[in-house]
C-alpha cells in the first residue's frame, strides 16, 4: 500500500496484464534492476506498508522503502527464508515487522461471510484432485499462477 492508498503489486511482466484486469492499477515488474527506485517512482516515495510472501533477496528492498513508523508483513518466503537485515532501518525507523500465519479463531468465519457478501472473491489459478498432489506442488514451483492452487478430495 501507498502514500495514497493505492496497491501496487510486485510480479513478473508475464503476470502484469492480469494483475491489471484484477484491477492493479500499477505493476511493479520484480526483475528491474532497481527494484527500490521503481517502488519509490510508482508509490510517489516512501511507502506505509509492504506485505510480502516471497521474502529471499525482495526483503531488504521492501524494508529500505517503508516510510517512518511503516509495517511489514510475511506470510511467506517461496524465493528463500534466509535474508539479511540492517537493523538500523528498525530502530531508527520504528518498523512494525509481523509475520502472518496463524489466523485468529473466527478468522474463516469472517472470510466466508465475506464471500457470501460479495465483498470478497477468491481466486483460484488452478485445481487439482488429491491423487495429482504432485502435479500441484508442480504448478506452485513453477510460480506461473496468480490467485491460489487448490487441491480437492
Amino acid at each position: 500500500m501507498t502514500q495514497n492508498s493505492e496497491q501496487s503489486p510486485i510480479a513478473s511482466a508475464a503476470k502484469a496484464e492480469l494483475l491489471r484486469r484484477l484491477g492493479a492499477k500499477h505493476v511493479i515488474d520484480r526483475n528491474q534492476a532497481d527494484l527500490e527506485t521503481a517502488i519509490r517512482d510508482t508509490a510517489g516515495g516512501a511507502v506505509d506498508v509492504a506485505l510480502d510472501v516471497v521474502g529471499g533477496s525482495a526483503f531488504m528492498t521492501l524494508i529500505n522503502v517503508l516510510r517512518q513508523g511503516g509495517r511489514y508483513s510475511s506470510s511467506g518466503s517461496i524465493a528463500g527464508p534466509l535474508v539479511e537485515f540492517d537493523l538500523r532501518q528498525l530502530v531508527y525507523k520504528d518498523l512494525q515487522l509481523t509475520g502472518a500465519t496463524i489466523v485468529p479463531p473466527g478468522t474463516m468465519q469472517r472470510l466466508v461471510g465475506l464471500i457470501e457478501q460479495g465483498l470478497l472473491q477468491p481466486l483460484p489459478a488452478q485445481s487439482f484432485p488429491l491423487r495429482q498432489l504432485g502435479d500441484a506442488q508442480e504448478a506452485f514451483l513453477q510460480k506461473k499462477h496468480v490467485g491460489n492452487i487448490v487441491v480437492t478430495t
